[in-house]
């Protein structure tokens, strides 16, 4: 990589025109002569539009900071020309001070901006009358605006930040000014961060790629092509097509195409994997307690995605709370959200099921037809509490941006966050239930409720505790989807089929298949979703587990025990 970098450089050194100057790779330009710098002073000045734009440019490319105060002036129309007896001055102006009926202005150098002093050593006001405006027309400010980017680039390209650094290079790249080689070259071999690095080698190869000879710009496609630089296809898709551009360069135009384009079906492949699998976590986080719930007492919970959104709301007060009462800790209130989300939603299931739930058991119509209706009382307090529009959640700093693991390819914090506590929970449960007495009390009612109760559990209370437990994780559910999706009052109907679709394939009541099913139903939403669409999608998977299920009706792992066979 370093070596086909180095020939790049070599290439772009040794073209004539725009890009001889910058032949040392790490050093900074040299200054223009003061006799040329002063020529293109005054000719920005120039009633000639050309000549004032080639000025112009010249300036940009000598790579002198102390130029950019007077590019962004004249882009501005704060530039003058100040006549003086044998002399005329470009000059830059600033800030207007009325003085009876005449308007004053300070002056500055038109180079660094130094500011222009009188005899007594204060700053020189001058009558704006006396001054002659320099007027810039849009193709000057059209040619203005990449010089002046460029400019910028270069003091972010030192930033600390190795995020800045490169977003700077991408933006100089993108913007295929030839004066930011010197700046990106410079930068390149002081860079030790490997992404930053790489979007400066993208910049350079897509300048390459833009001018000079034919040679060159080949070697700049085969680098992009090395690269696989995305962001470039387009650019390189135009150059191969360009019946203009030389056979070589068309050629080498349309190969780094075809490698990009394999590279991109790797990288969508990883991308919709990964995010399969944080939309599976999502559907283990609902489905955990769903199968618990509908294993142990045999209730169709129909209002567990309606908790599902009391996690998610409870989360958006959450974060209403610490921005007025704790703004400086605010990256800190979804840490604080998380168990508050698991016990409104566990404190919603325990009432729901103390207060009504308890007296249906075995009558699953009734209580199916039952939670239905609770589903839309709450999503109607939902509506009535917080409004109908979605509410907007904020995610923390630590949550924002992601992990780049490969060109194209970047893991986001917040999905990488949501399968880490899918995880776990799936532990906790693990844990609770077969490491725990109350765990073994809850299996034992889940296999034969009327031996567990003749042997002295309070079945009853198993149910509520259960309950409880099912919707605090549909709450911590909510909680999570808060950070990659929208919150509304119709938040749980989108995760409620896919979540007893869970269940069912994975065997009631248990933990491996629930975690199988969610992985392989989450999975092939997002396969098949690009293709097909989110309805069809969705409709295609139902049917399939319709035929898994009669072939096999207790899901991927049967129950076992008496309770099994009544």
């Amino acid at each position: 990589m370093l070596r086909g970098l180095r020939s790049l450089l070599l290439a772009v050194a040794l073209l004539p025109g725009p890009f001889a100057a910058p032949a040392a790779a790490a050093a900074p330009p040299p200054a223009a002569p003061a006799a040329e710098l002063a020529k293109h002073l005054a000719d920005v000045a120039s009633k000639d539009p050309a000549v004032q734009e080639a000025a112009a440019v010249a300036l940009g490319r000598t790579g002198d900071r102390k130029i950019l105060p007077l590019l962004e002036a004249l882009r501005e129309g704060s530039v003058h020309v100040w006549a003086r007896p044998g002399r005329r001055e470009t000059v830059i102006v600033g800030d207007k001070v009325s003085e009876g009926e005449r308007t004053l202005v300070p002056l500055f150098g038109a180079y660094g901006r130094e500011p222009i002093t009188g005899p007594d050593g204060k700053p020189l006001l001058v009558d704006l009358a006396e001054l002659e405006e320099v007027s810039a027309g849009r193709s000057l400010r059209l040619a203005l605006r990449p010089l002046i980017d460029a400019f910028s680039g270069r003091s972010q390209l030192a930033d600390p930040d190795p995020q800045v650094r490169r977003a700077a290079a991408t933006k100089m790249g993108n913007a295929g000014v030839v004066a930011a080689v010197p700046a990106l070259t410079e930068a390149l071999g002081r860079e030790g961060d490997r992404w930053a690095r790489h979007a400066m080698e993208e910049a350079l190869a897509l300048i390459g790629l833009s001018v000079g000879e034919d040679a060159a710009r080949a070697m700049a496609a085969a680098r992009l092509g090395a690269l696989r630089s995305v962001g470039a296809l387009d650019r390189l898709r135009e150059v191969a097509a360009e019946g203009a551009s030389a056979a070589a360069v068309r050629q080498a135009a349309a190969e780094a195409v075809k490698r990009i384009e394999r590279w991109s079906l790797v990288t969508t492949a990883v991308e919709l994997g990964f995010q399969g699998l944080s939309l599976s976590s999502i559907l283990l986080l609902m489905a955990l307690g769903l199968a618990i719930v509908f294993g142990l007492m045999g209730v169709i919970n129909m209002a567990h995605g309606e908790l599902m959104a009391l996690g998610a709301y409870a989360t958006f007060v959450m974060q209403g709370w610490f921005r007025a009462h704790l703004p400086g800790s605010f990256d800190y209130y979804f840490l604080a959200a998380l168990p508050f989300s698991f016990l409104v939603a566990g404190a919603a299931g325990f009432a729901l099921e103390r207060g009504v739930i308890r007296h249906l058991y075995g009558r699953p119509l009734e209580t199916l037809l039952l939670t239905w209706g609770v589903s839309l009382i709450i999503q109607q307090g939902l509506r009535g509490w917080f409004g109908a529009a979605n509410v907007d959640v904020t995610a923390p700093r630590w949550l924002s941006g992601g992990i780049p693991v490969a060109v194209g390819v970047q893991l986001p914090y917040n999905r990488l966050f949501i399968i880490v506590l899918a995880a776990v929970c799936v532990g906790g449960m693990y844990l609770l239930l077969f490491r725990t007495a109350a765990g073994l009390r809850i299996r034992a009612v889940t296999q034969n409720r009327g031996m567990a109760a003749c042997l002295g559990v309070r079945a009853r209370w198993v149910d509520a505790g259960t309950f409880a437990l099912g919707a605090g994780l549909a709450g911590l559910a909510g909680c999570a989807l808060t950070q990659i999706g929208n919150v509304g009052p119709e938040l749980g109907q989108n995760y409620i089929v896919d979540s007893f679709m869970v269940v069912v394939t994975g065997g009631v009541g248990k933990l491996l298949g629930s975690i199988l099913a969610a992985v392989g139903i989450g999975g092939l939403n997002k396969v098949i979703e690009p293709s097909l669409g989110a309805v069809y999608g969705k409709v295609l998977i139902l049917v399939a587990v319709i035929l898994f299920i009669q072939r096999r009706p207790s899901g991927l792992f049967a129950v076992k025990g008496r309770h099994a066979e009544a």
